[in-house]
Protein backbone atom coordinates (compact mmCIF):
# COMPACT_ATOMS: atom_id res chain seq x y z
CA UNK A 1 0.00 0.00 0.00
CA UNK A 2 2.80 2.44 0.90
CA UNK A 3 5.54 2.37 -1.82
CA UNK A 4 6.32 6.05 -1.28
CA UNK A 5 2.71 7.27 -1.42
CA UNK A 6 1.66 10.32 0.54
CA UNK A 7 -0.37 9.75 3.71
CA UNK A 8 -3.41 11.49 2.17
CA UNK A 9 -3.27 9.21 -0.88
CA UNK A 10 -3.00 6.12 1.33
CA UNK A 11 -6.03 7.27 3.31
CA UNK A 12 -8.10 7.93 0.17
CA UNK A 13 -7.30 4.44 -1.12
CA UNK A 14 -9.84 3.15 1.38
CA UNK A 15 -12.57 4.95 -0.58
CA UNK A 16 -14.63 2.78 -2.97
CA UNK A 17 -13.97 4.95 -6.03
CA UNK A 18 -16.07 2.77 -8.33
CA UNK A 19 -19.03 3.50 -6.06
CA UNK A 20 -18.14 7.20 -6.10
CA UNK A 21 -18.19 7.29 -9.90
CA UNK A 22 -21.59 5.61 -9.90
CA UNK A 23 -22.92 8.26 -7.53
CA UNK A 24 -21.55 10.99 -9.80
CA UNK A 25 -23.12 9.38 -12.86
CA UNK A 26 -26.50 8.97 -11.07
CA UNK A 27 -26.81 12.75 -10.69
CA UNK A 28 -24.91 13.82 -13.84
CA UNK A 29 -22.33 15.51 -11.65
CA UNK A 30 -19.76 15.96 -14.42
CA UNK A 31 -22.06 17.13 -17.20
CA UNK A 32 -20.05 19.66 -19.25
CA UNK A 33 -17.19 19.51 -16.72
CA UNK A 34 -13.78 19.72 -18.40
CA UNK A 35 -11.04 20.15 -15.83
CA UNK A 36 -12.16 20.05 -12.18
CA UNK A 37 -13.90 16.72 -11.58
CA UNK A 38 -16.21 15.76 -8.73
CA UNK A 39 -13.40 13.62 -7.33
CA UNK A 40 -11.12 16.68 -7.34
CA UNK A 41 -13.81 18.59 -5.50
CA UNK A 42 -14.26 15.80 -2.96
CA UNK A 43 -10.51 15.46 -2.34
CA UNK A 44 -10.10 19.22 -1.85
CA UNK A 45 -12.99 19.34 0.61
CA UNK A 46 -11.74 16.21 2.42
CA UNK A 47 -8.28 17.82 2.67
CA UNK A 48 -9.94 20.91 4.15
CA UNK A 49 -11.77 18.79 6.73
CA UNK A 50 -8.68 16.84 7.74
CA UNK A 51 -6.44 19.91 8.03
CA UNK A 52 -9.06 22.23 9.61
CA UNK A 53 -9.03 24.89 6.88
CA UNK A 54 -11.01 28.06 7.64
CA UNK A 55 -12.03 29.34 4.19
CA UNK A 56 -11.78 28.77 0.45
CA UNK A 57 -8.79 31.09 0.32
CA UNK A 58 -7.18 29.01 3.06
CA UNK A 59 -7.80 25.81 1.06
CA UNK A 60 -6.39 27.39 -2.10
CA UNK A 61 -3.25 28.67 -0.34
CA UNK A 62 -2.59 25.38 1.42
CA UNK A 63 -2.95 23.24 -1.70
CA UNK A 64 -0.96 25.62 -3.92
CA UNK A 65 1.84 25.49 -1.37
CA UNK A 66 1.90 21.76 -2.13
CA UNK A 67 1.63 22.25 -5.90
CA UNK A 68 4.37 19.72 -6.64
CA UNK A 69 2.48 17.08 -4.66
CA UNK A 70 -1.04 17.69 -5.97
CA UNK A 71 -0.82 14.87 -8.52
CA UNK A 72 0.33 12.47 -5.80
CA UNK A 73 -2.52 13.65 -3.58
CA UNK A 74 -4.88 12.49 -6.32
CA UNK A 75 -5.98 15.99 -7.38
CA UNK A 76 -5.77 16.39 -11.15
CA UNK A 77 -7.57 19.71 -11.70
CA UNK A 78 -6.33 23.23 -11.14
CA UNK A 79 -7.23 24.32 -7.61
CA UNK A 80 -8.66 27.82 -7.16
CA UNK A 81 -11.19 29.17 -4.71
CA UNK A 82 -13.49 30.34 -7.52
CA UNK A 83 -13.53 26.89 -9.14
CA UNK A 84 -14.15 25.19 -5.81
CA UNK A 85 -16.87 27.68 -4.86
CA UNK A 86 -18.65 27.12 -8.19
CA UNK A 87 -18.41 23.35 -7.77
CA UNK A 88 -19.86 23.49 -4.26
CA UNK A 89 -22.71 25.72 -5.38
CA UNK A 90 -23.59 23.93 -8.64
CA UNK A 91 -22.87 20.21 -8.26
CA UNK A 92 -25.70 18.25 -6.70
CA UNK A 93 -25.15 17.65 -2.98
CA UNK A 94 -26.93 14.31 -3.34
CA UNK A 95 -23.78 12.92 -5.00
CA UNK A 96 -21.91 13.23 -1.70
CA UNK A 97 -24.93 12.23 0.38
CA UNK A 98 -25.28 9.03 -1.63
CA UNK A 99 -21.56 8.31 -1.37
CA UNK A 100 -21.54 8.94 2.39
CA UNK A 101 -24.43 6.47 2.75
CA UNK A 102 -22.37 3.84 0.91
CA UNK A 103 -19.47 4.45 3.30
CA UNK A 104 -21.85 4.18 6.25
CA UNK A 105 -22.90 0.75 4.98
CA UNK A 106 -19.26 -0.37 4.89
CA UNK A 107 -18.55 1.01 8.37
CA UNK A 108 -21.63 -0.58 9.94
CA UNK A 109 -20.54 -3.95 8.59
CA UNK A 110 -17.11 -3.53 10.19
CA UNK A 111 -18.57 -2.49 13.57
CA UNK A 112 -21.46 -4.98 13.61
CA UNK A 113 -20.00 -6.92 16.56
CA UNK A 114 -18.85 -3.87 18.53
CA UNK A 115 -20.16 -3.75 22.16
CA UNK A 116 -21.94 -0.60 23.31
CA UNK A 117 -22.77 -1.08 26.99
CA UNK A 118 -25.93 -3.25 26.94
CA UNK A 119 -25.85 -6.98 26.27
CA UNK A 120 -28.19 -7.14 23.28
CA UNK A 121 -27.84 -8.95 19.97
CA UNK A 122 -30.27 -6.62 18.19
CA UNK A 123 -29.36 -3.30 16.58
CA UNK A 124 -29.85 -0.27 18.83
CA UNK A 125 -30.26 3.25 17.43
CA UNK A 126 -30.25 6.61 19.19
CA UNK A 127 -32.29 9.32 17.47
CA UNK A 128 -31.75 13.03 18.03
CA UNK A 129 -31.14 16.34 16.26
CA UNK A 130 -28.69 19.19 16.67
CA UNK A 131 -28.98 22.79 15.48
CA UNK A 132 -26.22 24.68 13.65
CA UNK A 133 -26.79 28.42 13.95
CA UNK A 134 -26.44 30.62 10.86
CA UNK A 135 -26.85 34.28 9.93
CA UNK A 136 -30.30 34.96 8.44
CA UNK A 137 -29.06 37.68 6.07
CA UNK A 138 -26.42 35.34 4.61
CA UNK A 139 -28.48 32.12 4.68
CA UNK A 140 -32.06 33.27 3.97
CA UNK A 141 -33.06 29.79 2.72
CA UNK A 142 -32.74 28.34 6.28
CA UNK A 143 -35.20 30.32 8.44
CA UNK A 144 -35.32 29.48 12.13
CA UNK A 145 -36.54 32.48 14.12
CA UNK A 146 -37.49 36.04 13.22
CA UNK A 147 -33.87 37.22 13.15
CA UNK A 148 -31.98 33.94 13.01
CA UNK A 149 -31.24 31.13 10.57
CA UNK A 150 -30.18 27.56 11.27
CA UNK A 151 -29.94 24.08 9.84
CA UNK A 152 -30.84 20.95 11.76
CA UNK A 153 -28.91 17.72 11.56
CA UNK A 154 -31.34 14.87 12.30
CA UNK A 155 -29.30 11.77 13.03
CA UNK A 156 -30.04 8.12 13.71
CA UNK A 157 -26.89 6.78 15.36
CA UNK A 158 -26.04 3.09 15.38
CA UNK A 159 -24.63 2.62 18.89
CA UNK A 160 -22.33 -0.16 17.69
CA UNK A 161 -19.35 1.95 16.68
CA UNK A 162 -21.29 5.27 16.84
CA UNK A 163 -21.88 5.25 13.09
CA UNK A 164 -24.71 7.49 11.78
CA UNK A 165 -27.03 5.22 9.81
CA UNK A 166 -29.47 7.96 8.77
CA UNK A 167 -28.99 11.72 8.43
CA UNK A 168 -31.45 14.34 7.28
CA UNK A 169 -30.51 18.02 6.91
CA UNK A 170 -33.39 20.48 7.24
CA UNK A 171 -33.94 24.13 8.06
CA UNK A 172 -34.28 25.09 11.71
CA UNK A 173 -38.09 25.20 11.65
CA UNK A 174 -38.59 21.48 11.10
CA UNK A 175 -39.76 19.86 14.35
CA UNK A 176 -37.75 16.87 15.51
CA UNK A 177 -40.72 14.50 15.56
CA UNK A 178 -41.38 14.96 11.84
CA UNK A 179 -38.25 13.00 11.01
CA UNK A 180 -40.05 9.83 12.15
CA UNK A 181 -42.04 10.07 8.91
CA UNK A 182 -38.79 9.70 6.96
CA UNK A 183 -37.53 6.63 8.79
CA UNK A 184 -38.15 3.09 7.60
CA UNK A 185 -38.52 1.11 10.87
CA UNK A 186 -36.29 -1.95 11.08
CA UNK A 187 -38.06 -5.01 12.56
CA UNK A 188 -36.47 -6.12 15.82
CA UNK A 189 -34.34 -3.00 16.21
CA UNK A 190 -34.47 -0.64 19.18
CA UNK A 191 -34.97 3.12 18.79
CA UNK A 192 -34.01 5.23 21.80
CA UNK A 193 -35.40 8.79 21.78
CA UNK A 194 -36.11 11.69 24.11
CA UNK A 195 -39.48 13.34 24.72
CA UNK A 196 -39.30 15.46 21.55
CA UNK A 197 -40.25 12.32 19.58
CA UNK A 198 -43.28 11.42 21.69
CA UNK A 199 -46.01 11.12 19.07
CA UNK A 200 -48.17 8.07 19.74
CA UNK A 201 -49.50 7.71 16.22
CA UNK A 202 -45.98 7.62 14.78
CA UNK A 203 -44.76 5.32 17.57
CA UNK A 204 -47.62 2.95 16.84
CA UNK A 205 -46.45 2.79 13.24
CA UNK A 206 -43.04 1.65 14.54
CA UNK A 207 -44.76 -0.86 16.83
CA UNK A 208 -46.72 -2.37 13.94
CA UNK A 209 -43.51 -2.66 11.92
CA UNK A 210 -42.03 -4.88 14.65
CA UNK A 211 -39.60 -2.28 16.03
CA UNK A 212 -39.07 -1.45 19.70
CA UNK A 213 -38.80 2.07 21.08
CA UNK A 214 -37.66 3.52 24.39
CA UNK A 215 -38.60 7.10 25.19
CA UNK A 216 -39.51 9.30 28.14
CA UNK A 217 -43.04 10.19 29.16
CA UNK A 218 -44.21 13.78 29.50
CA UNK A 219 -45.48 15.04 32.86
CA UNK A 220 -49.06 15.37 31.58
CA UNK A 221 -49.31 11.78 30.33
CA UNK A 222 -52.71 10.21 31.02
CA UNK A 223 -52.55 6.46 31.48
CA UNK A 224 -54.37 3.76 33.46
CA UNK A 225 -52.36 1.07 35.22
CA UNK A 226 -53.35 -2.51 34.38
CA UNK A 227 -50.55 -4.54 35.97
CA UNK A 228 -47.61 -3.91 38.31
CA UNK A 229 -44.51 -6.08 38.13
CA UNK A 230 -42.07 -6.61 41.04
CA UNK A 231 -38.88 -4.50 41.02
CA UNK A 232 -35.74 -4.26 43.13
CA UNK A 233 -35.85 -0.75 44.58
CA UNK A 234 -32.17 -0.98 45.56
CA UNK A 235 -31.30 -0.62 41.85
CA UNK A 236 -33.13 2.72 41.55
CA UNK A 237 -36.31 1.27 40.06
CA UNK A 238 -39.58 2.55 41.53
CA UNK A 239 -42.15 0.64 39.49
CA UNK A 240 -42.62 -1.42 36.34
CA UNK A 241 -46.19 -1.22 35.04
CA UNK A 242 -48.33 -2.22 32.09
CA UNK A 243 -50.56 0.74 31.21
CA UNK A 244 -53.22 1.78 28.73
CA UNK A 245 -53.27 5.36 27.47
CA UNK A 246 -56.43 7.05 28.65
CA UNK A 247 -56.28 10.35 26.76
CA UNK A 248 -58.66 10.45 23.80
CA UNK A 249 -56.10 11.29 21.09
CA UNK A 250 -53.23 9.33 22.68
CA UNK A 251 -55.37 6.18 23.00
CA UNK A 252 -56.61 6.62 19.44
CA UNK A 253 -53.00 6.90 18.25
CA UNK A 254 -51.66 3.99 20.36
CA UNK A 255 -54.55 1.66 21.30
CA UNK A 256 -52.49 -1.26 22.68
CA UNK A 257 -50.76 -1.57 26.10
CA UNK A 258 -47.48 0.16 26.88
CA UNK A 259 -44.87 -0.45 29.53
CA UNK A 260 -44.17 2.38 31.98
CA UNK A 261 -41.01 2.27 34.12
CA UNK A 262 -40.18 4.77 36.84
CA UNK A 263 -36.53 5.07 37.75
CA UNK A 264 -34.29 7.31 39.87
CA UNK A 265 -30.86 7.91 38.36
CA UNK A 266 -28.33 7.07 41.12
CA UNK A 267 -25.88 9.71 39.84
CA UNK A 268 -28.14 12.70 39.31
CA UNK A 269 -31.01 11.56 41.60
CA UNK A 270 -33.37 12.62 38.82
CA UNK A 271 -36.72 10.84 38.54
CA UNK A 272 -37.26 9.44 35.04
CA UNK A 273 -40.35 7.83 33.53
CA UNK A 274 -39.79 5.60 30.49
CA UNK A 275 -42.30 4.34 27.95
CA UNK A 276 -41.59 1.33 25.77
CA UNK A 277 -43.36 -1.39 23.80
CA UNK A 278 -40.74 -3.96 24.88
CA UNK A 279 -42.11 -6.17 27.67
CA UNK A 280 -39.49 -8.96 27.64
CA UNK A 281 -36.35 -7.10 28.75
CA UNK A 282 -35.66 -6.47 32.45
CA UNK A 283 -36.71 -3.01 33.59
CA UNK A 284 -33.13 -2.09 34.48
CA UNK A 285 -32.01 -2.92 30.92
CA UNK A 286 -34.57 -0.41 29.60
CA UNK A 287 -33.03 2.25 31.85
CA UNK A 288 -29.55 1.27 30.62
CA UNK A 289 -30.72 1.54 27.01
CA UNK A 290 -31.96 5.09 27.57
CA UNK A 291 -28.65 5.98 29.24
CA UNK A 292 -26.88 4.94 26.03
CA UNK A 293 -28.85 7.64 24.19
CA UNK A 294 -26.23 10.12 25.37
CA UNK A 295 -23.88 8.66 22.76
CA UNK A 296 -25.69 10.67 20.10
CA UNK A 297 -25.19 13.85 22.15
CA UNK A 298 -21.49 13.06 22.38
CA UNK A 299 -21.43 12.41 18.63
CA UNK A 300 -22.86 15.88 17.92
CA UNK A 301 -20.38 17.47 20.29
CA UNK A 302 -17.52 15.57 18.68
CA UNK A 303 -18.29 16.46 15.06
CA UNK A 304 -18.87 20.12 15.93
CA UNK A 305 -15.48 20.28 17.62
CA UNK A 306 -13.44 18.27 15.14
CA UNK A 307 -15.13 18.74 11.74
CA UNK A 308 -15.80 21.89 9.70
CA UNK A 309 -19.59 22.04 9.97
CA UNK A 310 -20.08 25.26 11.94
CA UNK A 311 -18.32 27.64 9.53
CA UNK A 312 -19.18 27.15 5.86
CA UNK A 313 -17.23 27.75 2.66
CA UNK A 314 -20.37 28.71 0.70
CA UNK A 315 -23.72 30.31 1.47
CA UNK A 316 -26.10 28.43 -0.83
CA UNK A 317 -28.14 25.46 0.37
CA UNK A 318 -26.29 23.16 -2.03
CA UNK A 319 -22.88 24.31 -0.77
CA UNK A 320 -23.83 23.87 2.89
CA UNK A 321 -25.26 20.39 2.38
CA UNK A 322 -22.26 19.39 0.25
CA UNK A 323 -19.87 20.44 3.01
CA UNK A 324 -21.82 18.64 5.74
CA UNK A 325 -22.10 15.39 3.79
CA UNK A 326 -18.41 15.40 2.89
CA UNK A 327 -17.58 16.06 6.56
CA UNK A 328 -19.71 13.06 7.57
CA UNK A 329 -18.03 10.89 4.95
CA UNK A 330 -14.58 11.90 6.25
CA UNK A 331 -15.65 10.93 9.79
CA UNK A 332 -16.91 7.55 8.55
CA UNK A 333 -13.77 7.02 6.45
CA UNK A 334 -11.59 7.62 9.52
CA UNK A 335 -13.70 5.05 11.42
CA UNK A 336 -13.30 2.54 8.57
CA UNK A 337 -9.51 2.98 8.50
CA UNK A 338 -9.32 2.65 12.28
CA UNK A 339 -11.13 -0.68 12.15
CA UNK A 340 -9.41 -2.08 9.06
CA UNK A 341 -5.91 -1.30 10.36
CA UNK A 342 -6.84 -2.27 13.93
CA UNK A 343 -5.50 1.02 15.25
CA UNK A 344 -5.20 1.42 19.03
CA UNK A 345 -5.55 5.20 19.16
CA UNK A 346 -8.78 7.12 19.61
CA UNK A 347 -10.40 8.50 16.46
CA UNK A 348 -9.68 12.04 17.68
CA UNK A 349 -5.96 11.24 18.05
CA UNK A 350 -5.83 9.73 14.56
CA UNK A 351 -7.36 12.88 13.04
CA UNK A 352 -4.95 15.10 14.95
CA UNK A 353 -1.98 13.14 13.59
CA UNK A 354 -3.37 13.12 10.05
CA UNK A 355 -3.91 16.89 10.12
CA UNK A 356 -0.12 17.39 10.39
CA UNK A 357 1.15 14.55 8.21
CA UNK A 358 -1.09 14.32 5.12
CA UNK A 359 1.75 15.33 2.79
CA UNK A 360 4.37 13.10 4.39
CA UNK A 361 5.66 9.84 2.88
CA UNK A 362 5.39 7.13 5.48
CA UNK A 363 3.24 4.01 5.90
CA UNK A 364 -0.21 4.93 7.20
CA UNK A 365 -0.47 1.96 9.58
CA UNK A 366 2.93 2.76 11.11
CA UNK A 367 2.07 6.43 11.47
CA UNK A 368 -1.19 5.79 13.31
CA UNK A 369 -0.13 2.69 15.24
CA UNK A 370 2.91 4.17 16.98
CA UNK A 371 2.79 3.61 20.73
CA UNK A 372 3.51 6.65 22.87
CA UNK A 373 6.43 6.34 25.25
CA UNK A 374 5.37 6.99 28.84
CA UNK A 375 7.23 10.13 29.84
CA UNK A 376 7.11 9.12 33.47
CA UNK A 377 8.89 5.87 32.67
CA UNK A 378 11.45 7.53 30.40
CA UNK A 379 12.31 10.09 33.04
CA UNK A 380 12.41 7.56 35.87
CA UNK A 381 16.02 6.65 35.05
CA UNK A 382 17.11 10.21 35.86
CA UNK A 383 15.29 10.35 39.20
CA UNK A 384 16.79 9.30 42.54
CA UNK A 385 14.90 6.61 44.42
CA UNK A 386 14.34 7.89 47.95
CA UNK A 387 13.69 4.41 49.32
CA UNK A 388 16.93 2.68 48.26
Amino acid sequence: MHQGHLVFAQLMRHLPLTTFRRCVASYAGEHKVKSFSCLDQYLCMAFAQLTYRESLRDIESSLRAQAAKLYHLGIRGNVSRKTLANANAARDWRIYASFAERLIGIARGLYAEEPFGVDLAETVYALDATTIDLCLSVFPWAPFRSAKAAVKLHTLLDLRGNIPSFIHISDGKMHDVNVLDLLLPEPGAYYVMDRDYLDFERLYHMHEAGSFFVTRAKSNLKAERRYSHPVDRATGLICDQTVILSGYYSHKGFPVPLRRIKYIDPKTHKRLVFLTNQFALPALSIADLYRCRWQVELFFKWIKQHLRIKAFFGTSENAVKTQIWIAISVYVLAAIVKKRLNLPRLLYENLQILSLTLCEQMPLHELLAQIDIDQNQSEAHNQMNLFD
